[in-house]
């Protein structure tokens, strides 16, 4: 599958260096939808990663002069910096199974010359069906007609 990100060249460089570094991640949230085509508008990307403790990612942010900032209180880790700024780490997506179960539940996605692996629509649907929030029940409209077009034209989708 292959997919535009409204993303700058450093920004997209960081991605393609999370994976030239091996960090196990996957974009999820509205996003990872609006990758396999479904009509949604987000302003961050959520990624979520196995370890994030593993240095590729602290790698990945010195080549794009970015920081990682720890935890603090109740707020998760977050990037700074302006070219890692539109990421945010997901620590917990709820609803669904561990990151490792979901690995399997991912699709690659093509951003140029690279791939990243974005949660399929099912899952995402399954989040955000288990939160029930607001802004949740707002999107899935949309995320289960785009579910539903992506399965009619042999996509990967199982929902």
């Amino acid at each position: 599958m292959h997919a535009d990100l409204p993303l700058t060249d450093k920004e997209l460089a960081f991605l393609k260096e999370l994976v030239r570094q091996k960090v196990a991640f996957m974009v999820v949230g509205l996003s990872a939808a609006a990758l396999q085509g479904a009509p949604m508008v987000t302003q961050d990307v959520d990624l979520w990663f196995r370890d994030t403790d593993d240095p590729g990612i602290r790698k990945a942010l010195r080549k794009v002069g970015g920081m990682w900032v720890p935890s603090i209180d109740l707020n998760p880790p977050m990037f700074a910096g302006e070219h890692v700024q539109c990421f945010d780490i997901v620590l917990t997506v709820h609803g669904i199974g561990s990151f490792e179960d979901e690995l399997a539940n991912t699709v690659d996605v093509r951003l140029g010359t690279f791939s990243v692996k974005a949660l399929q629509l099912d899952r995402i649907i399954a989040s955000k069906t288990h939160l029930n929030r607001e802004k949740d029940r707002m999107v899935l409209p949309a995320l289960r007609s785009a579910a539903k077009a992506l399965q009619s034209r042999g996509g990967r989708v199982t929902h």
